[in-house]
């Protein structure tokens, strides 16, 4: 059952049809398992040779590190998604990748995505979905921060991540345990924390969700839909095309 399924299979499931023999490659890459703390650096901007890994359970983010020391996320990290697979195709990693909880996660070497890719062409086409909607997101991300209002991104952002969570059957339409701070807000939103806090606290008073002690609650859900002009179409979630 699904339900039994590994995080990573179970995402790439959402787009590929897995056989058995898949499923069984797919457990390989969970051989090499570690355990993290909160605020650990699985890779570094600049790292070369560099492994991916495949996160299993908690939550990390990627970002960008400027020279004056600002810092832009670009993704936060759930589990079934790979942290760093461009580590290991490009030269030097283009991009850092930390521990928000305390984390498990698996490391992935070139040669096992390589080996698996050989014994399973499918699932190359999976983890090739899998880097689409990833880059997906992020064109969605920028729409939240070049034409969303402040309001608008946080709705968007708060959604989103509940609508992967409920693919992973962490969250649903109540809401979801949630270990963000308004600083990681803040940094994946182009705002300040103080302005994300203020953000919030209208939405709170709206009765729309409420973000408090670690929880993500939707008040009206589809109020706050309406409000963020969410359309989850491009997680594309909804079951797999080639089968």
């Amino acid at each position: 059952m699904l339900t039994e399924l590994s995080p990573l299979t179970r995402k790439l499931s959402a787009f590929v049809a897995l056989s058995d023999a898949d499923v069984a490659t797919l457990t390989r890459f969970d051989l090499r398992r570690r355990s993290f703390t909160p605020g650990h650096q699985m890779i570094h901007e600049g790292q070369s040779g560099s492994s991916a890994f495949v996160l299993a359970k908690g939550w990390a983010f990627s970002y960008k590190l400027l020279p004056d020391g600002e810092r832009q996320i670009v993704g936060f990290h759930l589990p079934g998604d790979f942290l760093g697979l461009r580590s290991v195709l490009f030269r030097t990693s283009d991009h850092s990748i930390e521990a928000i909880t305390r984390i498990e996660a698996s490391e992935v070497l070139t040669s096992d995505i390589l080996k698996s890719f050989a014994q399973a062409p499918r699932l190359a086409t999976a983890v090739l979905w899998a880097a689409s909607r990833d880059e997906a997101m992020v064109v969605e991300h920028l729409v939240n921060l070049g034409c969303r209002s402040a309001e608008e991104r946080v709705a968007h952002c708060l959604l989103e991540l509940g609508a992967r969570l409920a693919h992973l059957e962490l969250g649903d339409r109540t809401g979801y345990d949630c270990p963000l701070t308004q600083y990681h807000l803040a940094d994946a939103l182009g705002l300040s924390a103080v302005h994300v806090n203020r953000v919030l606290r209208h939405l709170r008073e709206e009765r729309l969700v409420t973000f408090q002690k670690g929880r993500v609650c939707f008040e009206n859900f589809r109020r706050l839909t309406e409000l963020a002009q969410f359309d989850e179409a491009y997680l594309d979630q909804d079951g797999p095309l080639l089968r």
